[in-house]
């Protein structure tokens, strides 16, 4: 059986696109280290997603991560994922090893193929096709890769079909290693693989338990499949989290987000503590180490006290 999560097995997620400012994201990510949770997440898009105008506007997730990391002491710091039609593999490899240097190791690195074609448009960022952006993102994992796998004073070449790298010094490093990385989503067959061969961990967002459960299944016979212990990897979700000392406080939460109890019980983490503390556990039965909590009022850093002091003392 799974072991029992701890408060350190939740990680905040946010949606910054949807309209935050830096020091939105930091009084977040301090309440959340104050806390004790394991990590502070943020997505990687530049377009808001359907109600609010998104104001003031984007933040770069490497650049906040960047700040985040030297206004933060302890916190683990990702992206819940990076798309890879928005950089250069070469350069992120700059940015994300200079982030973990500033943050002293604590970066954890998702990086996925991009889905969202209106913020390309918006900002001028070419969209391929779904086949060349996986491409594209296989030779980016591999290219980040080697070039932090590449001894200090050697230098990474790759032939690459769209990045092709020549006598690179691929500096920076990282601070003590490569970052973990972090694929994930529902394809059925090159996300399973891709996992297989790059991650340290695994993540489904805003699905069931039983696609998850499917999905877990597949990344771990694709493991298999390459002789790599399907256990090496960590299998993770994310999901909606609404929680309330009382149902008033439920519908008042929910109503803040534009959305409803009912809806958010479904298809989240909703409810009262006890309520919250049931839906993590069976998520945990079903395979998951950890769990990303999105949090989509980022004003409201007594939600997050209360998953920290009424439902996570629940979990075990």
């Amino acid at each position: 059986m799974t072991a029992a999560l701890q408060l350190a097995d939740l990680r905040i997620f946010t949606e910054p696109q949807q309209g935050a400012s830096y020091d939105d994201l930091l009084a977040v990510a301090l309440r959340a280290e104050e806390l004790g949770f394991g990590a502070f997440f943020r997505s990687d898009h530049y377009l808001t997603m359907g109600v609010g105008d998104g104001l003031p506007g984007p933040t770069d997730a490497w650049v906040a991560l960047a700040g985040l990391a030297r206004d933060t002491s302890t916190i683990r710091l990702g992206t819940l994922v990076s798309s890879a039609t928005f950089r250069l593999p070469g350069p992120l490899a700059v940015s994300v090893a200079q982030v973990d240097q500033m943050s002293g190791g604590r970066v954890d690195f998702g990086l996925g193929a991009g889905w969202f074609a209106a913020e390309h448009e918006a900002y001028g960022i070419p969209f391929p096709k779904l086949g060349e952006r996986f491409d594209r993102l296989e030779e980016q994992l591999d290219i980040i890769t080697g070039m932090w796998a590449t001894p200090v004073g050697e230098t990474y070449d790759n032939p690459g079909g769209h990045y092709p790298v020549v006598n690179s010094p691929a500096l920076p490093k990282p601070h003590a290693g490569p970052p973990p990385i972090i694929i994930g989503g529902g394809g059925p067959k090159r996300t399973p693989a891709l996992a297989a061969k790059f991650a340290a961990e695994f993540n489904t967002p805003f699905v069931s338990r039983e696609f998850f459960t499917q999905q877990r299944g597949r990344v771990r016979a694709a493991c298999e499949t390459i002789d790599r212990d399907p256990n090496d990897l960590v299998y993770s979700a994310a999901l909606i989290v609404c929680c309330g000392a009382n149902e008033a406080e439920v519908a008042r939460r929910a109503a803040s987000i534009g959305r409803e109890p009912s809806e958010l019980r479904e298809n989240g983490l909703a409810g009262t503590p006890g309520e919250v503390a049931e839906r993590i556990r069976s998520w945990r039965d079903a395979g998951a180490e950890r769990i990303y909590l999105q949090m989509m009022d980022l004003d409201d850093l007594d939600h997050l006290n209360l998953i920290a002091h009424d439902v996570a003392t629940q979990l075990n």
